[in-house]
């Protein structure tokens, strides 16, 4: 039975992940009240675990929540890089800023909990979005009701309706796939903080711990018909396709152990958005922007996409808390100029994720490329010298700062 058309919502958010509890979060913070839009019945954890650089950290202070979440996760000391060729060590990076490998499920859930009860609307699909003279935009939701927003905000991922409707280029296949995987130790793992990653015979491995019972772990490969027989198709082939890779090269024991206690493992194609049609395109539209997965989709080569959608909550909060509270101040919208002021929030908070997105977009690709080629020459170089320059953009990357909420 279709439902009658509800009141309409001054801020509404697409997609309750990273991205869009940050941002809902930092408005929150700010004391502007937003409403979150999540297709799934719950808050949903898929990709087990994510890389949590220095610059994700500094949007997790911003946020108000940055000393919960190092409670419950590991500090990573750092980096050892290995040939799964050779076996031998390729490069070591020891961490003087912070890391860890934090669990999906859980830095959701901190988020979700500051909220006020009701932000999130879960079930919440939309299907359509129309646009009236006034600028606001009636969402159409899949249970047949709709909802009208006087801003729109995009977090709603790779696939997102939002970015289409602001014509933003289709993601790009890589030509590459991968496989993750949450290995737990009841009784505790033993690894010591450092994250280990193995490359070469055309893939990428690499295990970090997140906690002292949980160990997450990547495997990307170019896939080919000859090569890995279907095995995308299947969770439990996946898994046995990613061990037998494995056994043939020189890794690590206890890598292999990793993949053995994880339940089976799905296989995705990893996709990008063409960084350079980023250059010129509709971050934003009047009261209508995107952020996190649907803004920057990236090869997760560089380990920046969680910290980068961290960055657009903060500055996303920030811009367009500041438009809207320059109004009356109670953080609703209104008033005579509170059209130009949100657009203009919006456009600054393009202005300033634009070319951060294209340089993480860019480089992870190329380090991808570089990592899992097959070539000779570029095999050679990558192991005698290109292993030290390989972690050091690893580390740049992560030399971000986005900023507090009110500067």
């Amino acid at each position: 039975m279709q439902r009658q058309e509800e009141s309409g919502e001054d801020i509404v958010i697409v997609g309750a992940g990273l991205a869009g509890l940050a941002a809902a979060l930092g408005l929150h913070r700010k004391g502007v009240r937003s409403v979150v839009l999540e297709s799934s019945p719950s808050l949903r954890a898929s990709g087990f675990a994510f890389a949590t650089w220095p610059n994700a950290f500094r949007a997790l202070d911003a946020l108000g929540v940055g000393d919960q979440i190092r409670k419950l996760h590991l500090h990573i000391q750092g980096l050892r890089v290995m040939s799964a060729s050779t076996g031998e060590i390729a490069k070591e990076v020891d961490f003087r800023d912070e890391f860890s490998c934090v669990r999906r499920d859980v830095l959701l859930q901190v988020l979700a909990a500051e909220l006020p009860t009701g932000t999130i609307r879960y079930s919440s699909k939309i299907v359509s979005i129309d646009e009236h003279g006034d600028g606001a935009k009636t969402l159409h939701l899949a249970d047949g009701s709709t909802l009208r927003a006087k801003v729109l905000v995009g977090c709603d991922g790779i696939n997102s309706m939002v970015g289409r409707w602001l014509g933003l280029a289709k993601p790009s296949h890589s030509g590459r796939s991968a496989t993750r995987g949450l290995a737990r130790y009841p009784d505790g793992h033993g690894f010591p903080p450092k994250f280990l990653q193995l490359f070469g015979n055309g893939f990428r491995f690499g295990f970090v711990p997140c906690n002292d019972t949980d160990v997450y772990w990547f495997y990307t490969w170019s896939p080919s018909e000859d090569d890995d027989d279907g095995a995308e198709e299947s969770g439990t082939k996946m898994k046995q396709y990613v061990l037998t890779k494995l056994r043939s090269s020189k890794v690590p024991a206890e890598a292999l152990e990793l993949v053995e206690r994880s339940d089976d493992a799905p296989a995705t194609p990893l996709r990008f958005r063409p960084p350079l049609s980023l250059v010129f395109a509709g971050i934003s539209k009047g009261n209508v922007c995107v952020a996190g997965d649907a803004l920057h989709p990236m090869t997760p080569d560089l380990g920046q996409g969680g910290c980068a959608a961290l960055e657009d909550g903060v500055v996303l909060a920030r811009c367009l808390g500041e438009a809207i509270l320059r109004g009356d101040g109670d953080g609703a919208t209104g008033g005579t100029d509170e059209k130009e002021r949100i657009e203009s929030g919006l456009r600054r908070f393009a202005g300033i994720r634009r070319w951060r997105s294209i340089e993480l977009i860019g480089t992870a690709y190329a380090v991808g490329f570089v990592q899992q080629s097959g070539n000779r020459i570029i095999s050679f170089l990558r192991e005698k010298v290109l292993a030290g320059v390989l972690a050091g953009r690893l580390l740049k990357m992560s030399d971000y700062n986005c900023g507090t909420l009110s500067s």
